[in-house]
């Protein structure tokens, strides 16, 4: 039997792990390894399917520069399999407000009209990290109290966002969607294809600015951003530009100490605060265009 192999990693609370996992899954080299949080005797665990390509103290070097240091690492040897497939296993279906995101897998369980498949792949938004669940709680909370006509996906990832909003709204508003990686934008292409959903979408590769076409519908009614926080500060006046003088602008990417910033800097810029949601560690922000 081929032998593989994990780096394991060990944390106190899971909001740790979880945000360790952001941080590795955004990260040049390391986004492209396989990662699973998970709790085992008491203790929380990140593993990483790494197959030896890794040194050893490399996570934790990562980590600690980004202001997480792990209680612990250590290398173990596992049977060579799928781990994309075990991945998903380990992956159960989120409940987020109305919505339901699961994974191919558990289709047959998690059957609704608010239902979203998403695969756990090289796109991230799967639901399990604490920003895609806080964006899809704000979209679950402006159903029925908001009617907007167009919606941009700013750094769409698998999708599951710009997905929300095509089930949300009756009348079935304009939804552009977009990301700067074009892996992202291939997954979800096929993501909106799965969920009954790619005629209402249009998908493209683009940073906010290009291509032009990708924003021809701004300003929006609705505009959500989940990326990272020091690119929301600079992206604020083109935000402020695709976002309708009255519209919703939901920001997330950021832990919960770096909110008051944005909020301060997109305060600055013409927004009010409507709501502030704090998940794991991390915050969304719900905002309306005032001037």
């Amino acid at each position: 039997m081929t032998i593989s192999q994990k780096t394991v990693l060990g944390f106190g609370p899971e909001s740790e792990a979880a945000q360790a996992a952001a941080i590795l899954g955004e990260t040049p080299g390391f986004e492209d390894f396989p990662l699973v949080v998970l709790e085992e005797a008491g203790q929380w665990l990140l593993e990483c399917y790494d197959n030896g390509a890794l040194e050893a103290g490399a996570l934790t070097a990562a980590l600690t520069s980004a202001g997480i240091t792990p209680l612990s690492e250590a290398i173990a040897a596992i049977p060579d399999m799928d781990w994309v497939v075990e991945t998903q296993k380990a992956l159960p279906p989120v409940r987020a407000g109305r919505f339901i995101v699961h994974g191919s897998h558990d289709r047959a369980r998690a059957f609704s009209q608010w239902a979203i498949e998403i695969d756990a792949g090289r796109a991230f938004g799967t639901a399990h990290h604490g920003t895609t669940k806080g964006c899809l709680l704000a979209i679950a909370r402006l159903t029925g109290a908001a009617n907007p006509r167009s919606v941009l996906d700013l750094g769409t990832g698998s999708g599951v966002l710009a997905i929300a909003a095509a089930k949300s709204f009756a009348h079935r508003p304009r939804i552009a969607a977009a990301d700067i990686d074009p892996i992202a934008v291939a997954v979800a292409r096929e993501n909106c294809r799965k969920n009954g959903a790619a005629d209402s979408i249009c998908l493209a590769v683009g940073d906010g600015r290009k291509p032009a076409f990708a924003y021809a519908g701004a300003p929006f009614d609705l505009v959500v951003a989940n990326i990272l926080a020091k690119p929301l500060l600079k992206l604020a006046p083109r935000l402020r530009e695709l976002t309708a003088r009255g519209g919703v602008l939901i920001l997330s990417g950021l832990l919960s100490g770096q909110a008051r910033e944005i909020l301060a800097r997109y305060s600055a810029t013409g927004f009010r605060l409507m709501q502030r949601r704090d998940l794991e560690g991390w915050a969304t922000l719900t905002l309306k265009r005032v001037h």
